[in-house]
């Protein structure tokens, strides 16, 4: 019989290639993908797991003001568009859009933190593994 190989690295690669955590926009994409993540966990990837508890965590740390955080939570986890979340919050769409550049930046900086003390992430967007 022949060997099967298993490539346990893949998801690692997939994920570095998509996200760069250390800048702002790199994070964006990630939350834009929460849903996915929420999906993947449910059918038992708990690759995806670890992901969702370090944007959990990564919020938590990160120092948002409670309309930064709420504008994450409306638009990427509530899926609302900027519009319907600024209606909610009483702002306008581009007061939501400035809440989610600085979350996003505020959020990068703890990823780079994370990846400067060896705690599972590097720069550009690799993850240790």
């Amino acid at each position: 019989m022949g060997t099967v190989k298993i490539d346990l690295h893949r998801k690692d690669r997939e994920f570095n290639a998509a996200y760069a955590l250390d800048d702002a926009e790199g994070v964006k994409l990630l939350l834009a993908d929460y849903q996915k993540f929420v999906s993947r966990k449910r059918c038992g990837d708990y690759a995806a797991v670890e992901v969702l508890i370090d944007i959990h965590k990564a919020i938590e740390l990160a120092g948002l003001t409670d309309r930064q955080r709420q504008a994450i939570e409306l638009v990427y986890f509530g899926e609302l568009t900027q519009a319907e979340a600024g209606e909610r919050m009483g702002i306008t769409q581009q007061g939501v859009d400035f809440n989610l550049t600085l979350s996003a930046e505020k959020l990068a900086d703890i990823y780079y933190y994370w990846a400067s003390h060896g705690e599972g992430y590097t720069t550009g967007g690799r993850i240790d593994g």
